[in-house]
């Protein structure tokens, strides 16, 4: 089962896995993790599930789509990693994928 390791804006670290094909939104809130607020349950539709994804995994996250990228105008503190949770997916070749949290979700 492939690991996401999830950084709270004040440095927490917390470790989850999970199943290939479970979303970065759901395996923090299915586990607990705060930070992760999903008010639209994976919709794409309030971007309350900002993350930010470590330098290292971007090129294997990839890009938002032409939605998410509208819904990341809305969130506070916008930067070039930010990305909404509920829209990447975890995989085998996620695994150990890194995500902190930002300051304004806690």
């Amino acid at each position: 089962m492939p690991s996401v390791k999830f950084i709270s804006h004040s440095g927490v670290e917390s470790e989850v896995h999970v199943a290939s094909g479970t979303t970065v939104m759901h395996a923090a809130v299915d586990n607990g993790v705060s930070g992760i607020l999903a008010d639209c349950g994976g919709a794409c539709s309030c971007a309350t599930c900002h993350c930010f994804v470590d330098e290292a995994w971007l090129a294997k996250v990839g890009e938002p789509d032409d939605v998410e990228a509208q819904m990341l105008d809305f969130v506070l503190d916008p930067q070039p990693n930010s990305r909404l949770s509920c829209q990447i997916t975890v995989s085998d070749e996620l695994d150990g994928l890194v995500i902190m949290l930002p300051e304004s979700q806690i």
